[in-house]
């Protein structure tokens, strides 16, 4: 659900149980950055002023009841490697995170990825995902919930998942070299543009089924981070000089 808090627009999932954990997406919208990285850039790895993504991150985060020393952010390399957190902070070559710990959340950047956010209800853990396209091959969601079974006894029915906005079937346009590591279900073949086209949400989704998840508790937003660049922050619309977003997930 995209809600607006004061200047902010954001997605806030409608799976998760509110009373248990936070849990949103940011939009580009709201905030005081310049182009081409307005206006809410949470991205530092950008070439933005620090001072204005510190305070854009001080305005979603505390629209969010969140203290940017509560944050746990990672150095994304779209790859398939999660960290078991046990206390906020920045850490090096991650693109997973899982934590069972309150008050500690959890944040991937995205700009196009797809954010992937978990919530284990019986014993009360969460993941945060970034999953490109080399980390959807790679299985980066299942990663994290294999190493969510082995720390905390996850079992996929007893989880609820959030994909979020990212980039979408209609625009994802890659080479063939590419597209042979999807399966036929996930791609198609444009003959008119010669080009496939892959489904990077119905990739992830699939890899929480695989883990057991049920189908009515995956909720999967609509929202195309090139279709609807007005809003979201698109690294390949933008031909790579933009912004970044954040997904956040964790337990109050």
């Amino acid at each position: 659900m995209l809600l607006h808090y004061l200047c902010i627009m954001m997605i806030q999932p409608e799976i998760f149980d509110k009373s248990k954990v936070i849990a949103a997406q940011s939009s580009r919208e709201g905030g005081i950055s310049p182009a081409p990285f307005n206006l809410l850039n949470l991205g530092l790895s950008v070439k933005d002023d620090e001072n204005n993504v510190m305070k854009n991150r001080e305005i979603f985060f505390g629209g969010l009841g969140i203290q940017l020393n509560q944050l746990a952010i990672v150095h994304q390399v779209h790859g398939n490697n999660v960290l078991i957190v046990t206390e906020p902070g920045r850490k090096e070559e991650y693109d997973a995170q899982i934590t069972n710990i309150p008050g500690v959340f959890l944040v991937v950047s995205i700009a196009d990825c797809t954010p992937v956010l978990i919530h284990d209800t019986k014993n009360n853990a969460v993941a945060a995902i970034h999953a490109g396209w080399k980390g959807t091959v790679a299985k980066i969601v299942s990663s994290a919930l294999q190493l969510m079974k082995e720390t905390y006894g996850t079992e996929g029915k007893d989880c609820k998942a959030f994909i979020g906005a990212c980039i979408s079937y209609d625009n994802f346009e890659v080479g063939a070299e590419v597209a042979a590591h999807f399966d036929a279900s996930l791609k198609r073949f444009d003959e008119q543009k010669q080009k496939w086209f892959v489904n990077l949400k119905a990739a992830n989704k699939k890899q929480l089924l695989d883990h057991g998840v049920l189908l009515n508790n995956i909720e999967v937003s609509d929202l195309c981070t090139i279709k609807n660049n007005n809003t979201f922050f698109s690294h390949r619309k933008e031909k790579g000089v933009t912004g970044r977003m954040m997904a956040v997930i964790g337990i109050k």
